[in-house]
């Protein structure tokens, strides 16, 4: 999770350091500048929610995979409550 922090923050900064230097270097009409940068932040915005997404198919995975390891541990408890209280009725 760390690691992909890292990486939406360097994206962040490489979008925001391309866009600066797009304007003070840019050899077309301001209103065609803005038209990229606006596209630039639309993939950009794309890209963040398609991971986003994939973050969140990952959490509910891990989700489900510990609600299932603790409903495993939960029925060998009682498992083990059932043979004890029948042991010594």
């Amino acid at each position: 999770m760390k690691d992909s922090g890292k990486v939406v923050t360097a994206l962040l900064t490489g979008l925001a350091a391309g866009a600066v230097l797009g304007l003070l270097f840019a050899p077309e009409k301001g209103s065609e500048t803005r038209d990229k940068i606006n596209e630039s932040l639309s993939d950009l915005a794309d890209a963040i929610k398609e991971r986003a997404e994939q973050q969140l198919d990952s959490l509910n995975e891990l989700k489900e995979k510990v609600l299932a390891s603790v409903n495993a541990k939960a029925d060998q408890v009682g498992s083990i409550i059932d043979d004890e209280i029948e042991e010594h009725a």
